[in-house]
């Protein structure tokens, strides 16, 4: 079940992960380099127990199973894309708000790719994490940097705020995909929360798709997805702002860098 704190998250990414659902296979492709990134970090040491926090359709659950043999679970609050990972097996899948949920065991590493910027309380969120996890156990998770660093992202929000010319610009303190772009801010929620040996280390990769496969992924992701799903002609909307990523595009493949922060932290012993 989820909490009333993250309900109006549990609504719109109930909604948003029919897409996310839809172009898993794209997206998988995509967040390949970070999904790598995590299952180095796994295979470090021997695990027992790993949980995967916004887990989303179970890619990087699955590889982490399949690359050290532990025990691994996904906690999503979407059931739209839960339902996806469930079909592909390979790990458990609870459906749950990490912010509140009691999980009834504990869990020698704790991970998330993109998968904590979303919580109402974050520190509320971590502290409820590091309960759940083994004394002198670790947390390791990817967040993006900046807008101004993710020219990819910057360019989907901006193709698509034609269609929303009466949004509110985002706020950077609440839920959000650049929410945890601070490093001090991050540093300091996580000690609040009561994790130790706080790192946080730039994690720069560049992402690629065959260029075939970009429309598939910009119209089930994102606000240029949003933009579509509510026009009365969703295909003029996508002729309308596909050109905006040309520079994105080299001959077949589409390239897009990723500036992200990698931070771990250790459970108190």
């Amino acid at each position: 079940m989820t909490s009333e704190a993250n309900s109006a998250q549990a609504e719109w990414w109930n909604a948003a992960g029919e897409g996310w659902a839809n172009a898993q296979d794209v997206v998988g492709l995509v967040l390949q380099p970070f999904q790598d990134t995590l299952v180095a970090r796994a295979t470090q040491r021997p695990r027992t127990r790993v949980l995967d926090v916004g887990c989303g359709t179970g890619a990087v659950t699955r590889g982490i199973a399949e690359a050290t043999n532990a025990e691994c679970t996904g906690v999503d609050i979407a059931e739209s894309m839960l339902k996806a990972a469930v079909q592909r097996g390979g790990a458990e899948y609870i459906r749950a708000d990490a912010q509140v949920h009691t999980f009834d065991r504990q869990f020698d590493l704790v991970v998330s790719r993109f998968g904590v910027m979303f919580f109402d309380d974050t520190t509320a969120a971590f502290r409820n994490l590091l309960k759940a996890t083994t004394p002198g156990g670790e947390l390791c998770f990817v967040t993006w940097r900046t807008s101004d660093e993710n020219p990819f992202m910057a360019t989907g929000s901006k193709a698509a705020a034609r269609y929303f010319p009466d949004a509110p610009p985002p706020d950077p303190d609440g839920p959000g995909p650049n929410r945890l772009a601070d490093p001090d801010k991050t540093r300091r929620i996580l000690e609040e929360a009561g994790w130790t040996n706080v790192a946080i280390e730039p994690l720069d990769r560049t992402c690629t798709m065959p260029e075939n496969l970009l429309t598939t992924y910009l119209s089930n992701l994102g606000p240029i997805a949003r933009a579509m799903k509510e026009a009365e002609d969703p295909g003029k909307v996508m002729k309308e702002v596909r050109s905006a990523f040309d520079g994105f595009v080299h001959g077949d493949e589409v390239r897009i860098p990723g500036a992200c922060w990698q931070v771990t932290a250790s459970a108190p012993l």
